[in-house]
């Protein structure tokens, strides 16, 4: 007969959950316990989570508490983005504008995330949807809050979108000049001219200003799947998840082919993780020919995947040619296909319908290679100027370098999870060699950041989360101090993380905000033109920059070596009328000055507000311009004619 069992004691410890393989515990089925005479069975001293712990006090934690949490936090965006005045946006961008209400519900989203997220007996579904609803909060906002979309180089995507449902088919240099470079990549604008067409919209103006969160989303599968890889703890993922939105402030998710064919990238790693590793290729191929196939369709996904990035991209191939070959060095991803069957279709393109962008291009290239001080430097016109732009940018590295410095210190603390997880950190490194391979535009230090995040935020979760103690750990130290440390040292991580990514993402919204009256003023000027025109501007920062650019030219005087913008400066309406008086008739010459591209000059140390102004009046005063549309966002002039 069985002897009763004897009452557990106060003292004693509460059921433990088993360690899992990866450094942190999996949630074990509610009715496991691994009680004192299960250890020696179990190969050593039992472990567990102190997050997975019962709480002390149940009635802190009802059922319905996560849903009051996101529900509160959402109706304080709600009511905040409503009352945010966004008519006279300044130096710290929408930062200062916000109403004070976002604050609170950003706070309050961002505590019930980890608070949801540590209680054992939470549904797995209320994760997700505080991830969502972060990106509603903070890739959302500027589309509720502006009447307009952001961005110059989204109505520059807009434009190339607008010429090929103009043109109907691609077109060379000989025709388009630069831009026929956007034709020898156009996998992002013949979709999205298929989506305009589908839509039924004038243009993809109507809806891009969305495409943030569109694109954010576009990376929530294939991050669960890269990190569902090395763990199932919830903890863990969702936590990985959450700090890689909030520290990817590169701003890289707008209406543009990088913000697809990073997402693209992301789902090619996942495959290669989930289905090219070692142990599951034997399993695939072991089942005969049915293995085989099902290989095969794999492969073909694969393909299909690298076919639309490298169309659509000229850097995402690159990067992913590096990640896999670092994933190569890997003894677990020797598998040769997803390699070489990227590096082949990327050489094939650039050797056919690339070549002529890259044969113009190359000399600059490779003058570029090695030159890694001069990659990294963002140069002249790059240069915050302004209490608001220098804090801002200061904003966003230190968030980037704090979440460098958890990864770096997730990993160190957990062997365990380093080695099952060692891929992650080699695709973390793996795009810093591309520092060495260009600029890109000044560009390439946040490109490499953003390629950085997916391993990087995986481990600087993990530095965030409770260690693993054994039962006889926690019995010497008590477990209350412990708890304490990591509820709210994590959760202060966190709220910093999550407040630093508004100013980091939207803090320059002064130079990339353009509101009604400054799409107008452009309009007016672009529908004046007759084909053959040329328009002049200081800078590109405005929106319709690139309108009808295969009819109408544009000039930039501040893209011009700097001596011959001090000549500008220094006599303003000779200097450029001698500068648009090349184009014929029927063609005419029109200056634009706008707000954008005082904001972009000014923030970027390019000139200051002063000689942007007396620009304008020179030319205002001059008889060798007339004025053609004005209103409270800038003005147009146009060069008389000769003889006028």
């Amino acid at each position: 007969m069985r002897p009763p069992t004897t009452p557990r004691k106060r003292s004693e410890p509460e059921p433990l959950p088993a360690a899992s393989a990866s450094g942190t515990t999996s949630e074990p089925p509610r009715a496991t316990t691994v009680t004192q005479e299960s250890h020696g069975s179990a190969g050593g001293e039992a472990v567990l989570d102190l997050s997975d712990l019962s709480p002390a006090r149940p009635w802190r934690n009802p059922a319905l508490w996560p849903a009051a949490a996101l529900l509160v936090a959402l109706a304080l965006w709600g009511y905040a983005v409503t009352h945010t005045d966004a008519s006279d946006i300044g130096d710290f961008g929408l930062v200062a504008a916000l109403h004070p209400t976002f604050w609170a519900g950003l706070a309050l989203l961002t505590a019930g995330f980890w608070f949801t997220l540590r209680g054992p007996q939470r549904h797995p579904a209320w994760a997700p949807a505080f991830v969502v609803a972060l990106l509603v909060m903070e890739r959302a906002t500027q589309a509720v809050v502006y009447p307009t979309p952001l961005y110059a180089w989204a109505w520059k995507h807009d434009a190339v979108i607008d010429h090929l449902l103009t043109a109907g088919h691609l077109q060379t240099a000989d025709v388009l000049g630069d831009m026929a470079v956007y034709d020898q990549w156009p996998g992002f604008f013949a979709a999205q001219a298929t989506l305009v067409k589908l839509l039924g919209v004038d243009s993809a103006a109507q809806f891009m200003a969305w495409w943030p969160l569109v694109s954010s989303l576009m990376l929530l599968l294939p991050l669960l799947l890269i990190y569902r890889t090395f763990t199932e703890d919830r903890r863990l993922i969702w936590s990985a998840v959450w700090l890689f939105y909030v520290a990817n402030w590169v701003g890289q998710d707008y209406f543009s082919p990088q913000s697809v064919a990073f997402a693209l990238h992301l789902g090619v790693l996942a495959v290669v993780l989930r289905r090219y590793a070692s142990g599951r290729r034997s399993e695939a191929t072991g089942g005969g020919r049915t293995g085989e196939q099902r290989q095969a369709v794999w492969t073909m996904l694969l393909t299909v995947l690298v076919v639309a990035i490298v169309i659509s991209h000229q850097l995402t191939p690159g990067m992913l040619v590096v990640s896999l070959a670092a994933l190569f060095f890997n003894r677990r991803y020797r598998d040769r296909v997803p390699l070489i069957t990227t590096a082949v279709i990327f050489l094939a393109w650039c050797l056919t319908a690339a070549l002529p962008f890259l044969s113009a291009t190359m000399p600059d290239m490779l003058r570029s290679i090695g030159d890694v001080g001069g990659n990294v430097s963002t140069g002249y016109g790059a240069t915050p100027t302004g209490t608001g732009a220098v804090t801002t940018s200061w904003a966003a590295r230190l968030l980037s370098g704090g979440t460098l410095l958890l990864a770096a210190v997730g990993a160190l603390r957990r062997p365990v999870l380093r080695h099952r997880a060692l891929p992650l950190l080699l695709l973390a490194v793996a795009p810093l060699p591309m520092f060495a391979a260009s600029s890109y535009g000044a560009e390439m230090i946040f490109r490499v950041l953003m390629f950085m995040l997916p391993g990087a935020a995986f481990f600087a979760a993990a530095a965030l989360l409770p260690q693993v103690r054994t039962v006889a750990a926690v019995e010497a130290q008590g477990r209350r101090p412990e708890s304490r440390r990591f509820v709210w040292l994590p959760l202060a991580v966190l709220l910093v993380g999550t407040f630093a990514f508004v100013p980091s993402y939207s803090g320059k919204d002064r130079i990339s905000y353009f509101p009604p009256a400054e799409v107008d003023l452009v309009q007016q000027v672009f529908d004046k033109a007759p084909d053959g025109s040329l328009v002049v501007a200081a800078d590109r920062n405005y929106p319709l920059a690139f309108a009808d650019y295969w009819r109408v030219d544009h000039y930039w005087f501040l893209d011009d070596a700097r001596h011959h913008v001090d000549l500008i400066v220094k006599d303003p309406a000779a200097t450029l009328a001698r500068d648009m008086a090349t184009v014929e008739s029927p063609g005419r010459s029109y200056l634009l000055l706008t707000q954008g591209q005082f904001a972009d000059s000014e923030m970027n140390g390019l000139l200051t507000e002063a000689q942007l102004n007396r620009i304008e009046k020179s030319v205002a005063a001059s008889p060798l311009f007339e004025r053609v549309v004005g209103n409270s966002a800038g003005t147009a002039y146009v060069l008389k004619e000769r003889g006028r």
